[in-house]
């Protein structure tokens, strides 16, 4: 496995630099290559599954490239070399769906919703989500073209907490480094960034929340060079392992 965690201008070069010379697909030392463009949020249990992956498949690596889903879904549209993509939201993945960037109808495989996370000991008292407010207490959050940055955007709202972010980061994995490096005293990321963090972080709820999930989804993009594969890992996040290893990694459910 691959990961290949590259920043917005530079994601679409990095595809094709590494896949550059053996093709979306076949390498000069036979192996084949299946590109997976999927969310941020995503990185812990897709690491996990394209493992199981290449376990089950021959001379198979799985490529990996994480980002905002907003970047990944405009890449996918302008040609970016690529088998599947995952987005946190319905949203993102309609911009690649009705520019015909992919291959017949989305699957909604998982469910996130949004928690507070702050530094290991809260060194800033925030106790609740309406800390927030407080003066001296700052917080980030994801940029509002990101699917983060839209929910953290309308929590804020339902919740009336007026304080603006410090900063707003490019995906949640960038909102949780900053808490995690207590370069701000809480951020909003997703219930499943909040398991990944493990000890490094604590986690405060946020009132709403459950209300508004984002919904999960994933597709095979229309111009792969290994649909059968991709097709392959859309079956895989949708079975029943797949959703053990979500499970495990803190998303929901796909909602009925």
């Amino acid at each position: 496995m691959r990961p290949l965690r590259a920043g917005a201008a530079a994601l679409a070069a990095a595809l094709t630099l590494t896949l550059a010379g053996c093709g979306v697909g076949a390498s000069g030392d036979d192996r084949t290559r299946l590109t997976v463009l999927a969310a941020a949020s995503l990185t812990e249990p897709f690491d996990e599954l394209a493992q199981e992956f290449e376990a089950s498949h021959d001379g198979v690596d799985v490529v990996l490239g994480y980002d905002s889903s907003s970047t990944l879904a405009a890449q996918v549209v302008e040609g970016a070399p690529a088998d599947v993509l995952a987005t946190a939201d319905a949203r993102t993945m309609r911009i690649a769906e009705e520019a015909g960037a992919t291959r017949g109808e989305p699957a909604t495989f998982a469910t996130n919703s949004l928690v507070v996370v702050v530094p290991a000991g809260n060194p800033a008292d925030v106790d609740s989500f309406a800390d927030l407010q407080r003066d001296d207490v700052t917080y980030v959050a994801c940029a509002e073209s990101a699917p983060c940055g839209t929910l953290a955007r309308d929590l804020l709202d339902r919740n009336r907490v007026t304080a603006r972010p410090r900063s707003l980061e490019v995906d949640v994995k960038a909102v949780l480094t900053k808490v995690e490096l207590d370069e701000a005293d809480a951020g909003l990321v997703y219930a499943s960034d909040a398991v990944a963090a493990g000890d490094t972080v604590e986690t405060l709820p946020v009132p709403h929340a459950s209300e508004a999930p984002n919904s999960y989804l994933v597709a095979p993009v229309q111009q792969s060079a290994e649909p059968d594969l991709a097709a392959e890992w859309v079956e895989l996040v949708l079975s029943d392992r797949g959703r053990q290893v979500l499970d495990d990694a803190g998303f929901g459910g796909p909602t009925p």
